[in-house]
């Protein structure tokens, strides 16, 4: 048995109580492997992961995820919360056929130092976790992929993967969607916190779009307009106070990524019938006002990246759409490190305050957290 190890609880009730504590190693069951992780990412996606982390809080009761929340990962029910994180882990140990001690991934791990993973259809690219609390989770959150073995891989993109590769993959399935749905007859697309790198997704694959597609408007804070206008990856970047300047005649949609409630009642009562779609993705705004009073126009619609992921798979089939994924992905990586600088942050304390600066809204949207534990 190893030395102990950190992790990080918090309270699933009141997510702005998170403590280090240590996180004793125990020994494998049959069909288990331990894994160090080695690098991970702290964006506004994980606030939202802790927001929604109770029940039905996402997914909702029999819906894609079951009546589970995001703290049903890595912990069991009557245990303080893991936060779930994107990043790369190293195993460590293994009493599982198909996994070797050395072997490393891409996937879905705990905020914590290390993870115990329950190892189904072992193969050359990776496993499922089937964990029996895990097994009626989408399943995007348990599958594995073996570094080695991920088609779009490059060594240079390494520490931009935890940090945009599944927020990207967000944007660009909202993208997907627009054009699946004509746009919603939108003439311009409205992006709330436009800063945010599921945004930056979403506003870069709006734009490689060919063909005749929506004007996107980046909205965020008067201080970042200029930064996020010199990116070039929105047609226009405006405040939010600039909201009533345009023209509320215009056929516009709404792409809210925070959960800003001012801003969602501010473009819903300027456009009124004239929005025709009104879509939240996130809620890194966790101690706003979401919004939920009735509004004029469209009823707001959540998206839910792996029901997206799932019928674009049924509809294309799993080559083509990791083909499809991996041509935009390379694509952005090409521009990526431009539009964000990697934020490199090591150990458990350092992970706390990273959670913490994350929770607090202070985070620079122009860097990339990546804790190192």
């Amino acid at each position: 048995m190893s030395a102990p190890r950190w992790a990080i609880d918090i309270d699933r009730d009141d997510i702005t109580q998170a403590e280090l504590v240590v996180d004793t190693d125990t020994p494998l069951a049959p069909g288990q492997v331990r894994v160090h992780l080695d690098s991970y990412a702290m964006t506004a996606n994980n606030i939202t992961y802790a927001v929604f982390g109770k029940p039905a809080g996402l997914f909702g009761p029999d819906k894609d995820g079951g009546d589970q929340g995001y703290w049903d990962f890595f912990a069991e029910r009557n245990e303080p919360g893991r936060l779930p994180v994107w990043g790369f882990a190293t195993v460590t140990e293994s009493n599982a056929e198909g996994v070797a001690v050395g072997d490393r991934y891409y996937g879905y791990y705990p905020m914590a130092e290390d993870a115990v993973l329950t190892v189904g259809k072992a193969g050359p690219s990776g496993f499922t976790d089937v964990t029996p609390r895990r097994t009626t989770l989408p399943p995007i959150y348990n599958n594995y992929q073996r570094v080695e073995a991920l088609p779009d891989y490059r060594a240079a993109d390494h520490d931009y993967w935890p940090v945009f590769r599944p927020l990207f993959l967000t944007g660009w399935l909202i993208a997907d969607q627009f054009e699946d749905e004509g746009d919603y007859g939108a003439g311009q697309i409205l992006i709330a916190s436009a800063s945010s790198k599921t945004a930056i997704g979403l506003g870069f694959s709006l734009a490689r779009r060919g063909g005749h597609r929506p004007e996107t408007i980046g909205l965020t804070s008067k201080a970042n307009v200029a930064d996020l206008g010199a990116q070039h990856i929105y047609d226009r970047v405006m405040a939010y106070d600039d909201i009533l300047t345009l023209n509320p005649g215009a056929p516009s949609a709404l792409v809210d990524m925070a959960g800003n409630g001012a801003v969602t009642r501010a473009v819903h009562s300027h456009f009124g019938n004239n929005l025709k779609a009104s879509i939240i993705v996130g809620k890194s705004h966790w101690d706003a006002d979401g919004g939920q009073a009735a509004l004029p126009g469209p009823e707001r619609q959540g998206f839910f990246a792996p029901g997206r992921s799932q019928k674009r798979i049924a509809d294309w089939g799993g080559a083509a759409f990791g083909q499809k994924v991996a041509e935009a992905w390379l694509a952005f990586m090409d521009v990526a490190p431009r539009l964000t600088s990697v934020d490199k942050r090591s150990g458990g304390d350092a992970a706390l305050a990273a959670y913490r600066e994350m929770l607090s809204g202070q985070a620079d949207p122009r860097k990339g957290i990546v804790v190192v534990p």
